[in-house]
Protein backbone atom coordinates (compact mmCIF):
# COMPACT_ATOMS: atom_id res chain seq x y z
CA UNK A 1 0.00 0.00 0.00
CA UNK A 2 1.70 3.23 -1.34
CA UNK A 3 2.46 5.75 1.13
CA UNK A 4 0.61 9.67 1.42
CA UNK A 5 2.78 12.55 0.84
CA UNK A 6 1.94 15.86 -0.50
CA UNK A 7 1.32 16.49 -3.62
CA UNK A 8 4.08 17.06 -5.83
CA UNK A 9 3.63 21.42 -5.96
CA UNK A 10 3.94 21.43 -2.49
CA UNK A 11 7.48 19.00 -2.43
CA UNK A 12 9.08 21.78 -4.99
CA UNK A 13 7.85 24.54 -2.64
CA UNK A 14 9.79 22.48 -0.05
CA UNK A 15 12.93 21.38 -2.11
CA UNK A 16 13.42 25.16 -3.17
CA UNK A 17 13.16 26.53 0.44
CA UNK A 18 15.49 23.54 1.23
CA UNK A 19 18.06 25.73 -1.06
CA UNK A 20 18.12 28.63 1.32
CA UNK A 21 20.88 29.13 4.00
CA UNK A 22 20.05 27.69 7.55
CA UNK A 23 16.89 26.12 6.26
CA UNK A 24 16.77 22.76 6.90
CA UNK A 25 14.27 19.53 5.94
CA UNK A 26 11.84 20.50 8.64
CA UNK A 27 12.05 24.00 8.75
CA UNK A 28 11.25 24.19 5.02
CA UNK A 29 8.62 22.08 5.45
CA UNK A 30 7.14 24.15 8.37
CA UNK A 31 7.34 27.06 6.35
CA UNK A 32 5.96 25.51 3.43
CA UNK A 33 2.65 24.67 5.00
CA UNK A 34 2.65 28.30 6.93
CA UNK A 35 2.57 30.01 3.56
CA UNK A 36 -0.24 27.71 2.15
CA UNK A 37 -2.72 27.05 4.89
CA UNK A 38 -2.16 30.65 6.60
CA UNK A 39 -4.42 33.28 4.93
CA UNK A 40 -1.94 36.14 5.80
CA UNK A 41 0.39 34.98 4.12
CA UNK A 42 -0.04 36.38 0.98
CA UNK A 43 2.40 33.89 -1.53
CA UNK A 44 1.58 36.05 -4.40
CA UNK A 45 3.20 38.76 -2.70
CA UNK A 46 5.64 37.01 -1.08
CA UNK A 47 6.70 35.74 -5.05
CA UNK A 48 5.83 39.18 -6.80
CA UNK A 49 8.10 40.37 -4.07
CA UNK A 50 11.29 38.13 -4.86
CA UNK A 51 10.71 38.01 -8.42
CA UNK A 52 11.31 41.82 -8.41
CA UNK A 53 13.91 42.03 -6.40
CA UNK A 54 15.89 39.61 -8.14
CA UNK A 55 15.15 41.96 -11.34
CA UNK A 56 15.82 45.28 -9.98
CA UNK A 57 18.52 44.81 -7.40
CA UNK A 58 22.29 44.56 -8.42
CA UNK A 59 25.27 45.60 -7.26
CA UNK A 60 26.62 49.07 -7.39
CA UNK A 61 29.54 49.24 -10.23
CA UNK A 62 31.83 51.54 -7.64
CA UNK A 63 31.29 50.26 -4.38
CA UNK A 64 29.81 46.72 -4.85
CA UNK A 65 26.95 47.57 -2.47
CA UNK A 66 23.40 46.85 -2.86
CA UNK A 67 21.66 49.29 -5.67
CA UNK A 68 18.73 49.76 -7.68
CA UNK A 69 17.00 51.96 -10.29
CA UNK A 70 17.36 54.65 -7.82
CA UNK A 71 20.82 54.00 -7.09
CA UNK A 72 23.04 53.17 -4.60
CA UNK A 73 22.28 54.40 -1.03
CA UNK A 74 25.84 55.10 -0.31
CA UNK A 75 27.39 56.52 -3.19
CA UNK A 76 24.98 58.73 -4.24
CA UNK A 77 24.64 60.10 -0.42
CA UNK A 78 26.81 63.36 -0.96
CA UNK A 79 27.41 64.07 2.98
CA UNK A 80 29.61 61.44 3.21
CA UNK A 81 33.16 61.63 3.72
CA UNK A 82 34.73 60.58 0.57
CA UNK A 83 38.69 61.04 2.60
CA UNK A 84 37.49 57.44 4.31
CA UNK A 85 37.36 54.13 2.03
CA UNK A 86 35.92 51.18 4.14
CA UNK A 87 37.14 47.57 3.03
CA UNK A 88 34.56 45.09 3.30
CA UNK A 89 33.99 41.22 2.08
CA UNK A 90 30.61 41.39 0.76
CA UNK A 91 27.58 43.58 0.88
CA UNK A 92 26.38 42.15 3.53
CA UNK A 93 29.06 43.51 5.76
CA UNK A 94 27.84 47.27 4.72
CA UNK A 95 24.61 46.81 6.83
CA UNK A 96 26.40 45.95 10.58
CA UNK A 97 29.00 48.88 10.09
CA UNK A 98 25.82 51.30 9.13
CA UNK A 99 23.24 50.35 11.52
CA UNK A 100 26.41 50.89 14.58
CA UNK A 101 26.22 54.80 13.09
CA UNK A 102 30.14 54.48 13.87
CA UNK A 103 31.12 55.20 10.53
CA UNK A 104 30.02 58.49 7.77
CA UNK A 105 32.35 57.45 4.67
CA UNK A 106 32.80 55.32 1.08
CA UNK A 107 32.85 51.56 1.23
CA UNK A 108 34.21 48.51 -0.90
CA UNK A 109 32.79 45.00 -1.40
CA UNK A 110 35.59 43.16 -2.59
CA UNK A 111 32.98 40.17 -3.02
CA UNK A 112 34.68 37.45 -0.87
CA UNK A 113 38.25 36.61 0.37
CA UNK A 114 41.21 35.41 -0.40
CA UNK A 115 41.32 31.66 -0.08
CA UNK A 116 43.69 29.23 -2.31
CA UNK A 117 41.51 25.74 -0.62
CA UNK A 118 38.30 27.46 -2.37
CA UNK A 119 40.37 28.52 -5.50
CA UNK A 120 39.80 32.01 -4.27
CA UNK A 121 42.49 34.56 -6.07
CA UNK A 122 43.10 38.13 -6.18
CA UNK A 123 41.36 37.89 -9.66
CA UNK A 124 38.27 36.48 -8.33
CA UNK A 125 37.94 39.68 -5.82
CA UNK A 126 36.83 43.60 -6.89
CA UNK A 127 40.85 44.20 -6.06
CA UNK A 128 41.68 46.47 -9.40
CA UNK A 129 38.40 48.56 -8.50
CA UNK A 130 40.09 49.47 -5.30
CA UNK A 131 43.39 50.51 -6.49
CA UNK A 132 41.45 53.17 -9.32
CA UNK A 133 39.36 54.37 -6.09
CA UNK A 134 42.13 54.65 -4.22
CA UNK A 135 43.73 56.50 -6.72
CA UNK A 136 41.18 58.88 -7.76
CA UNK A 137 40.84 60.11 -4.17
CA UNK A 138 44.89 61.50 -3.47
CA UNK A 139 45.29 60.70 0.65
CA UNK A 140 42.23 58.72 1.70
CA UNK A 141 42.07 56.42 4.59
CA UNK A 142 41.73 52.57 3.51
CA UNK A 143 40.28 51.01 6.28
CA UNK A 144 40.71 47.07 5.97
CA UNK A 145 37.20 45.88 7.96
CA UNK A 146 37.61 42.05 6.64
CA UNK A 147 36.98 39.19 8.94
CA UNK A 148 39.63 38.06 11.77
CA UNK A 149 40.03 34.22 10.49
CA UNK A 150 43.19 33.19 8.40
CA UNK A 151 41.47 33.86 4.98
CA UNK A 152 40.89 37.51 6.32
CA UNK A 153 44.06 38.12 7.79
CA UNK A 154 46.25 36.78 4.30
CA UNK A 155 43.12 39.49 2.46
CA UNK A 156 44.14 41.99 4.53
CA UNK A 157 47.27 41.94 4.27
CA UNK A 158 48.09 41.18 0.63
CA UNK A 159 46.10 44.01 0.02
CA UNK A 160 48.62 46.50 2.28
CA UNK A 161 50.90 44.97 0.37
CA UNK A 162 49.32 46.26 -2.71
CA UNK A 163 48.26 49.67 -0.93
CA UNK A 164 52.19 50.47 0.10
CA UNK A 165 53.77 53.35 -1.43
CA UNK A 166 50.52 54.84 -2.69
CA UNK A 167 49.16 58.02 -1.97
CA UNK A 168 46.51 56.61 1.23
CA UNK A 169 46.45 55.48 4.67
CA UNK A 170 46.22 52.01 5.54
CA UNK A 171 44.28 50.78 9.11
CA UNK A 172 42.61 47.92 10.18
CA UNK A 173 40.19 47.23 12.66
CA UNK A 174 40.47 46.85 15.88
CA UNK A 175 39.46 43.93 17.73
CA UNK A 176 39.20 42.39 20.91
CA UNK A 177 36.92 41.70 23.64
CA UNK A 178 33.30 42.35 22.75
CA UNK A 179 31.40 45.31 24.89
CA UNK A 180 30.22 43.36 28.31
CA UNK A 181 32.35 40.45 27.65
CA UNK A 182 34.45 38.66 30.47
CA UNK A 183 37.99 38.04 30.54
CA UNK A 184 37.81 34.53 32.01
CA UNK A 185 35.80 33.25 28.43
CA UNK A 186 38.18 35.74 25.79
CA UNK A 187 40.92 33.54 24.06
CA UNK A 188 44.49 34.39 24.00
CA UNK A 189 44.53 35.99 20.29
CA UNK A 190 41.27 38.12 21.52
CA UNK A 191 43.44 39.30 24.92
CA UNK A 192 46.30 40.00 22.23
CA UNK A 193 44.46 41.98 19.91
CA UNK A 194 42.42 43.75 22.67
CA UNK A 195 46.08 44.71 24.00
CA UNK A 196 46.96 45.66 20.85
CA UNK A 197 43.96 47.57 19.90
CA UNK A 198 43.67 49.27 23.15
CA UNK A 199 43.54 53.31 23.12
Amino acid sequence: MARADYPEPVSALIEELRHLPGVGPRSAERIALWILQNAKANPGKLAGALERAAREVTACGICGFFSSAAGCPVCSDGKRDRTQLCVVEQATDVLPIERSGAFRGMYHCLGGKLSPLDNVTPDDLRIGPLLRRVEEVKGVEVILAVGADVEGEATANYLAGLLHGKECGVTRLAQGLPAGGDLEHADALTLSRAFEGRR
